[in-house]
C-alpha cells in the first residue's frame, strides 16, 4: 500500500506513461515554434551560402578579367633624359591600381570605382572607355604623349600624361601617395617583372619548340609531296606507255582488217570480170565462124526452120 504524501498511483502512472494531456499541447506548440525558427534560420543560412557563392563567382570573374601591365617610363628633367621609373598597373573593369618605384622610393595610387566614375563623368566618357584609355597610356609609353611625375608635397607625386582628342591636347593627372613600405612595393614590382620575364621566356621556348616541330613536319610533308609527285609522274608515264602500246596494236588490227576487206572486195569483183570476158569472146568466135558460111543457105535454112516451127492451122467446123 502506498501511504503518506507521495504521489498517488494515478500520478505515478501518468509520470511513467508521459506528460499529462494538458502538457502535450504545450509541447506541440513549442515543437511548431522550433520548426518555424529552425526553418527561418535554415533559410537564412541558405541565403547566406548563396550570397557567398555569388561573391566567390564574382571575385573569380574579376580575377579573370583583371590585367597587369608594367611600364618603364623615361621622364626628361631639364631637357635631359632622367632616371626611369617603373609603373605597374592592375586593371579591373571599373577601377585600377598603380604601383610606382624609382628604385629607392615607391608610391601607389588606388583609383576606386567612385573616383573613376566621377572622372569619367567629368570627361563625358563611359567608365570602361576611361579605364581602357588609361591602360593604353600607362601600359605602353605613347610617343606623342608628354609624361610627367612631379612633386605634390608631403612626399607624394602626381603622375600625368597628355593625349590628343578632336584636335585638342588633354591631360590626365592622378595623385600617388608615398608607400609606407617602399622596399615591399619595389620588391613586388621586381617580382612581377621577374615572373613576367620567366613567363615570356617559357613562352618563347615553347614557341621555338613548336616552330621546330612544325619545321620538321613541314619538311616531312614536303618530302612526302615530292615523293607522291614523282610516283604520280612515273605512274602517268607507265600508263601512257601502255596506252600507246594498246593504241598501236588496235591500229595494226584495224589496218589488217581493212586490208582483208579490200582483198575480199577485189576477190569478189575479179570472177565477174572474167565471166564477162569469157562470154564476150565466145560470142565473137561464133559470129566469126558463122560469117564464113553461105548466106543463102542460112536464109533457106532459116525459112525451113520457121516453117517447121510454125503451128498448123486446123479448120474449125461450126456446129449448128
Amino acid at each position: 500500500m502506498f501511504t503518506g504524501s507521495g504521489p498517488s498511483r494515478t500520478n505515478m502512472f501518468q509520470n511513467i506513461s508521459g506528460p499529462a494531456p494538458c502538457n502535450r499541447v504545450g509541447l506541440a506548440r513549442k515543437k511548431r515554434v522550433f520548426v518555424v525558427v529552425w526553418g527561418e534560420r535554415h533559410s537564412d543560412t541558405l541565403i547566406l551560402h548563396q550570397c557567398e557563392e555569388k561573391w566567390r563567382l564574382l571575385k573569380h570573374k574579376m580575377e579573370e578579367t583583371k590585367k597587369h601591365t608594367c611600364l618603364k617610363l623615361l621622364i626628361p628633367v631639364n631637357s635631359t633624359e632622367g632616371e626611369p621609373i617603373f609603373v605597374k598597373g592592375t586593371w579591373f573593369p571599373t577601377r585600377f591600381d598603380l604601383a610606382i618605384t624609382d628604385g629607392f622610393n615607391a608610391w601607389f595610387c588606388n583609383a576606386s570605382e567612385e573616383e573613376v566614375n566621377q572622372r569619367a563623368s567629368q570627361w563625358d566618357q563611359p567608365v570602361s572607355e576611361y579605364v581602357e584609355l588609361a591602360e593604353r597610356y600607362l601600359g605602353f609609353q605613347q610617343p606623342g604623349s608628354v609624361y610627367d611625375f612631379a612633386d605634390a608635397g608631403d612626399g607624394h607625386k602626381r603622375l600625368s600624361w597628355t593625349f590628343e582628342k578632336e584636335g585638342m591636347t588633354l591631360q590626365w593627372r592622378w595623385k600617388c601617395k608615398q608607400s609606407p613600405n617602399c622596399k615591399k612595393t619595389t620588391a613586388e614590382i621586381l617580382d612581377f617583372l621577374m615572373d613576367a620575364n620567366i613567363t615570356l621566356s617559357e613562352e618563347v621556348i615553347r614557341k621555338n619548340e613548336l616552330y621546330e616541330n612544325m619545321k620538321v613536319e613541314a619538311e616531312k610533308c614536303l618530302a612526302q609531296s615530292e615523293r607522291v609527285a614523282n610516283e604520280k609522274a612515273e605512274f602517268e608515264a607507265q600508263i601512257y606507255t601502255k596506252f600507246l602500246g594498246v593504241l598501236n596494236s588496235k591500229k595494226s588490227k584495224l589496218r589488217d582488217l581493212r586490208d582483208q576487206l579490200s582483198k575480199q572486195d577485189t576477190a569478189k569483183r575479179s570472177p565477174q570480170v572474167e565471166e564477162d570476158t569469157d562470154k564476150t569472146e565466145s560470142f565473137d568466135e561464133e559470129s566469126f565462124d558463122n560469117s564464113d558460111e553461105d548466106p543463102q543457105q542460112d536464109v533457106t535454112a532459116s525459112s525451113k526452120d520457121v516453117s517447121k516451127n510454125k503451128p498448123s492451122r486446123r479448120k474449125r467446123t461450126r456446129l449448128t
